[in-house]
């Protein structure tokens, strides 16, 4: 394999006039590509980060670039791949993706490439041209691009007309989602909007769920991406930070109205964490992208932590359009799906490691007492794991319990909702929900009303204002003048604190 650095251009006139037709333009590109980074990026940006960035090589339309820490691959990765992309692609069209690297400390000797036989095809050209000048070290051997070899789970980022999304997992799919009560009805819409075809009506738009950490919102939207894009539809999933950043670059580089282009003309539109999207301008954008997108008839599957009221961070319309479709929650994962998550994890444990075997109490037992999430039981079959093959103890009960005490000891407390408040306490105290949020100013609605906003401030980290408004738009007075009334009498009537004790156990139960 040719190898050709910054120490041995000077040779370039000594090799075979194919390798240098072929150099010499990846060379120039990439220095013009650095030039347009640092211009659009400023010099501090570009330096900051920028400064260690190497061309290893162009193959196959993927350009392999390396960087010397794990910190810088994986701010480029998050931050700056796609305008790297784009600006090397605008140079030399032949690159259609990007991969970023961690070169080795210790480089490998140079080495002169032997004459090419008449009729040999050239090998592929590996470069090593740092961003910043100066000399540079030999090239690191290029890793698998992403999505090439069938045993790499990431896939590369999918691109439709130049428009680049998120990486897929290739293992998130719906024969590897495992499903139970608190996601079937989920599971079930989700399979119905991957399976549509082209032309079919669409009768969940937009699909919104929403659901906590861990439970598995990223594993269902994935699978639905993947299956429509084996059907052949044009999909693109991406993040909210991607939307975000995307629309942002488009601005600076005067191309938004390209980018909305793109962006209406596709099948199935896939956004994740929707409650990180910030901005009025890219709030006010992403409601056009999804006006547009509906009234096109595409599909649109949305994912967030909570439902779309409860988005105070986006503005009423986009919360309105995104409440407007099928709302669905995945809740939290009851103790026999649990169940089949840990044997599901032990058993691909197994594969790794034969001798790992889990008695079946043990597995009982870590369901009943990791209740959280998902990443949680995955947390706990790896120090399981560890144990069984660091010690090479046999598991029991007992060794399991000191092997996942800290993940029993920082289980989060349930998170209570505005909503499920006022509904309990309208059922305590014989009102209606609708008369809490009312502005009626009788005793038997009054003193209800100020125990929900009171439950409200002490079980949420919501703020006044926000309570307020969840309560027929009050004002964040009238919200501390009840918190400081039932505070007062809570101290002196024990029959209304008792009360208060009960649905604060009701409500975190």
């Amino acid at each position: 394999m040719f190898k050709i650095s910054n120490e041995t251009s000077h040779r370039l006139p000594e090799l075979d006039a194919r390798l240098e037709d072929t150099v010499r333009p990846a060379c120039e590109a990439w220095a013009r590509a650095c030039r347009r980074l640092r211009s659009e990026l400023g010099e501090d940006v570009f330096t900051s980060w920028f400064g260690r960035l190497e061309l290893d090589a162009i193959t196959e339309g993927v350009a392999f670039v390396s960087v010397p820490t794990r910190f810088l691959k994986s701010w480029i990765e998050s931050h700056y791949v796609d305008r790297v992309l784009a600006v090397l692609s605008a140079e030399t069209p032949v690159v259609k993706g990007v991969s970023v690297c961690v070169r080795s400390s210790t480089r490998p000797a140079h080495h002169a490439p032997r004459p090419l036989r008449p009729g040999e095809a050239a090998a592929p050209v590996v470069l090593s041209v740092p961003v910043s000048g100066g000399a540079s070290a030999a090239p690191v051997q290029r890793p698998q691009a992403f999505g090439r070899d069938p045993g790499n789970f990431a896939q590369a980022p999918v691109e439709i007309d130049g428009l680049s999304g998120s990486p897929l997992d290739r293992r998130l799919t719906f024969a590897s989602f495992l499903v139970g009560r608190s996601n079937q009805l989920a599971h079930a819409a989700a399979q119905n909007v991957a399976r549509a075809r082209a032309g079919d009506p669409l009768i969940y738009n937009p699909l919104y769920i929403h659901a906590a950490v861990g439970l598995g919102k990223t594993h269902i939207l994935q699978a639905i991406a993947n299956a429509a894009g084996e059907a052949g539809r044009r999909v693109i999933y991406l993040t909210a930070e991607k939307f975000m950043y995307g629309f942002v670059a488009a601005l600076k580089a005067q191309t938004a109205i390209a980018f909305k282009e793109k962006l209406r003309c596709i099948d199935v539109l896939i956004i994740d964490d929707v409650q990180f999207l910030q901005g009025k301008t890219i709030q006010q954008e992403f409601c056009h992208t999804l006006n547009a997108l509906i009234d096109a008839g595409r599909q649109i599957v949305i994912a967030s932590d909570r439902p779309p009221s409860d988005l105070e961070s986006l503005e009423e319309r986009v919360r309105s359009r995104l409440a407007g479709g099928l709302c669905v929650e995945m809740g939290p994962l009851d103790e026999a799906l649990r169940v089949q998550i840990l044997e599901a994890r032990i058993a691909a444990a197994k594969v790794a490691q034969p001798a790992f075997d889990v008695p079946q109490p043990v597995v009982a037992y870590v369901a009943g007492a990791v209740q959280t999430n998902g990443r949680d039981l995955d947390g706990a079959v790896n120090r399981l794991l560890a144990h069984a093959t660091l010690t090479g103890a046999p598991l029991s009960v007992e060794t399991a319990e000191i092997a996942i005490r800290d993940l029993v000891r920082t289980r989060e407390p349930k998170r209570v909702k505005i909503e499920e408040i006022q509904k309990l306490v309208a059922v305590h105290y014989n009102v209606s929900r609708a008369d809490i949020l009312s502005s009626r100013r009788t005793a038997t609605v009054v003193r209800p009303r100020q125990i929900a906003m009171f439950l409200s401030k002490v079980l949420t980290l919501r703020s006044l204002p926000e309570i307020g408004r969840r309560f027929g738009g009050r004002d964040h007075t009238t919200v501390l003048h009840a918190v400081r009334k039932i505070e007062g009498l809570t101290g002196s009537d024990k029959a209304l604190c008792d009360e208060i004790e009960l649905l604060k156990r009701m409500l975190l139960e």
